[in-house]
C-alpha cells in the first residue's frame, strides 16, 4: 500500500466550519492547563565574564575588532561570518532572483492576491535554526510564538491585518506532551495577533529526524483594502526611518550563533545583563520569543503617514531596508539612536565578528522599521512608550544602499 510506502502518517488538526479566536481554533485537548513544564536542561557555553563584557552599550560603539584579544575564542585570527557557519545570503538572493524570472510577481516580505476591493496578503515560514536551542535547553513552549511572529511580522508590511495561521509539525516519532507544548505556542502567537489558528498539520516520519527532535513551518494569510496597502512607492528623500525594538535575537542568525556559542566555553545558565539593569541567562536571552508587532503596527499606521515598512530578518538592516523603497533612494542610520541588547555585545566580541557582518546578519536590538513622513514622524514618536516604544533611527537619502554613521 502506498501508506505503508512511504511511512508518513498525516495528521490533520481539523478546523473549524467557521473563524474563531485562537483559543478556539486549536485543539481541545490543548487548553492552557493541558501543558506540564519539564525542567530545562543546561549546556556548556562562553561567560559573559570571559567575552569581557558589562553593562549596556549603544550600537555605535565598536566591539572588538577582528584579531584583537579578549573574544574568548583561542586561535581564531579572523572574525566569524554567517557564509562560514553554513549559510550564504548572497546564494539565497540570487536564487530569489531566478524565481522572480519564473513568478515576476515575488519579490516582497508578503505575496499579495487580488480579492474584490481587497489584496489577501500571504506569507510562510519557518524559525530555522533556533530549533536547536530548543531541544539543548528544553523550551518549547514558546517556539510556536516565534513560528507565527516570522509570518504575520512579513504580512503585516503590507498593512494587512491577519487572518488565520496554519502550521505544520514534523517529527520522526511523536511525543505528544513534546507537541502540546509547541501547539501552545503557536496558540499564544495567534492571540497575539488577533488571529484565528485556523488548522494545520503534523507529521510523523520515522527515520527522517532524531529522537526528540522536529521541525515547524507556519503560514499566515491577512487582509488589506488595495487603497490602503503599503508598498513604499511615495517615499521619498527626506521621510523619517523609526525603529520598533526586538526582545533580542529572534528568528535568524542562529547557525552563527550557535557556532559562536560553541566555540565559546560557557553555560546557557551563564548571566548576560539586560537593558534594564537586571540580568538573564545566556539560554534565556536566546531564546526570547520574537515580538509580534501586529497590533502596534496597525496602530501606527490608523494615524497616518507610514509609507514603507520592513520587517528586519535575515539580511539585517543592510539587505531588509533597501527592498521597501524605490530606486535611487538609500537609508541613512545613527547608529547611537537606540540600546543594543547585550546578547549581540556579547556574541560579536566573542565570534570577533566585525560591524558590517552583524549588520547583514542580525537585527541589533530592531525588529521592525517603518518609513514615515516627516509631518507624521513626531506625533508617532510621542504616541509610544513603555513596551511599545519607537526611536527615531534614520532618515531616507538620496543613493542607494545602507549608510551607517
Amino acid at each position: 500500500m502506498a501508506a505503508a510506502a512511504d511511512r508518513l502518517l498525516h495528521l490533520l488538526r481539523a478546523a473549524p466550519a467557521s473563524p474563531a479566536p485562537a483559543a478556539a481554533a486549536a485543539p481541545s485537548s490543548l487548553g492552557r492547563g493541558a501543558f506540564s513544564h519539564k525542567p530545562r536542561r543546561s549546556l556548556r557555553l562562553p561567560s559573559l565574564a570571559a567575552a569581557g563584557a558589562s553593562g549596556m552599550r549603544r550600537v555605535a560603539v565598536a566591539c572588538s575588532p577582528a584579531g584583537a584579544g579578549g573574544s574568548g575564542v583561542e586561535g581564531d585570527e579572523e572574525g566569524m561570518t554567517y557564509k562560514g557557519a553554513g549559510v550564504d545570503i548572497d546564494a539565497g538572493t540570487e536564487l530569489v532572483r531566478r524565481i522572480g524570472r519564473l513568478a515576476p510577481a515575488i519579490g516582497g516580505f508578503g505575496g499579495l492576491f487580488p480579492f474584490g476591493d481587497q489584496f489577501l496578503v500571504a506569507g510562510t515560514d519557518g524559525v530555522g535554526t533556533k530549533l536547536k536551542l530548543a531541544f539543548e535547553t528544553g523550551i518549547h513552549d514558546t517556539i510556536g510564538i516565534d513560528l507565527v511572529a516570522m509570518s504575520v511580522n512579513d504580512i503585516v508590511t503590507s498593512g494587512a491585518k491577519p487572518l488565520f495561521f496554519l502550521d505544520y509539525y514534523a517529527t520522526s516519532k511523536l511525543d505528544v506532551d513534546l507537541a502540546e507544548k509547541v501547539i501552545k505556542g503557536i496558540v499564544d502567537g495567534c492571540q497575539q495577533s488577533d488571529c484565528a489558528l485556523l488548522g494545520g498539520e503534523t507529521a510523523e516520519m520515522p527515520d527522517f529526524y532524531k529522537e526528540g527532535e522536529y521541525d515547524l513551518s507556519g503560514f499566515a494569510v491577512g487582509a488589506v483594502k488595495k487603497d490602503k496597502v503599503i508598498d513604499g512607492k511615495n517615499i521619498v528623500e527626506g521621510d523619517i526611518i523609526i525603529g520598533l525594538p526586538s526582545s533580542g535575537v529572534h528568528s535568524n542568525g542562529f547557525s552563527l550563533a550557535r557556532r559562536v556559542l560553541e566555540k565559546s566555553g560557557l553555560s546557557l545558565n551563564d548571566q548576560l545583563p539586560r537593558n534594564d539593569g537586571m540580568t538573564t541567562t545566556v539560554g534565556e536571552a536566546l531564546m526570547a520569543p520574537t515580538v509580534i508587532y501586529v497590533k502596534q503596527v496597525l496602530e501606527i499606521i490608523s494615524k497616518g503617514g507610514v509609507k514603507g515598512i520592513a520587517h528586519i530578518t535575515g539580511g539585517g538592516f543592510t539587505d531588509n531596508i533597501p527592498r521597501v523603497f524605490p530606486s535611487g533612494l538609500g537609508a541613512k542610520i545613527f547608529t547611537a539612536a537606540w540600546e543594543v541588547p547585550p546578547v549581540f555585545r556579547w556574541i560579536q566580541e566573542v565570534g570577533k565578528i566585525e560591524d558590517a557582518e552583524m549588520r547583514r546578519t542580525f537585527n541589533m536590538g530592531i525588529g521592525m522599521v517603518l518609513v514615515v513622513s516627516k509631518e507624521a514622524a513626531d506625533g508617532i514618536l510621542e504616541g509610544t512608550h513603555g513596551p511599545n516604544h519607537a526611536y527615531r533611527i534614520g532618515e531616507v537619502i538620496s543613493g542607494e544602499g545602507v549608510h551607517y554613521v
